[in-house]
């Protein structure tokens, strides 16, 4: 979760570089949410699995968002990435489980984030809704909330949990252009479209799918970097 500069390289030509980068997995996983959602409205079988899905969302409140979240966001991609001898050196035991903890608490937030817009907006699944919706999550809740914070923690992590690394990091010219600026970037390509469709699912569902098209996006990228890794001795 993070997009590395190059010298003199500028935060949103690093960002759009990383799009480019996700362009694959990120039209994967769009026209994935995109069957989910035409088939919960047009193919009965499909309606019927997703109703019990919110059905059980309605029933756990919370404790399905931290559960679901930590389990897609963490600990798939942990078990995922040290099952490869390739990728298993990058990320701690401990690492991990402490990114498990992080997307737990996300998926507390997440799913306050999107109680909080139903009461406030609606819950119709309307053209207006939707892009409302859409518009204030991905230029409004992202920059100056979700893209921030999870910069810093993944940053955190990485340096071995040292608070002064981040505190002179947070002290540093243009943190936000450094850190959060190429993230967004990179994420708004694959994360607008995907929330555009999440949205037009009832408020129970929206969730869970979210869950899931983070789970195989996460997945995708350390597959991606998997083969990166395997290619460069060849090289």
């Amino acid at each position: 979760m993070s997009v590395t500069l190059t010298p003199d390289e500028a935060p949103w030509k690093a960002g759009l570089r990383s799009a480019r980068a996700n362009l694959v997995p990120g039209l994967a996983l769009q026209a994935f949410a995109l069957a989910v959602v035409l088939g919960y409205y047009f193919h009965g079988p499909t309606r019927d699995g997703l109703t019990w899905l919110a059905g059980l969302r309605n029933d756990t409140g919370v404790v399905f968002g931290i559960v679901s979240t930590g389990l897609f966001g963490g600990l798939l991609p942990l078990l995922y990435l040290k099952a490869s001898r390739a990728t298993r050196s990058r990320v701690t035991w401990k690492q991990g489980l402490v990114l498990t903890a992080f997307w737990a608490y996300k998926g507390l937030e997440i799913g306050l984030w999107y109680a909080f817009q139903a009461w406030s907006i609606g819950e119709e699944a309307s053209v207006r809704t939707v892009v409302i919706k859409s518009l204030l999550d991905q230029f409004v809740f992202c920059p100056f909330w979700a893209v921030p914070t999870t910069a810093v923690f993944y940053l955190w992590c990485k340096t071995g949990f040292d608070p002064r690394v981040i505190a002179d990091d947070l002290r540093g010219p243009r943190w936000y252009a450094r850190r959060a600026l190429p993230l967004l970037c990179a994420n708004l390509g694959v994360w607008l479209p995907l929330v555009c469709i999440i949205y037009a699912l009832p408020t129970a569902l929206q969730l869970p799918l979210q869950n899931i098209a983070l789970c195989f996006f996460t997945l995708m990228l350390a597959h991606m970097s998997q083969r990166e890794t395997a290619r460069r001795p060849a090289e």
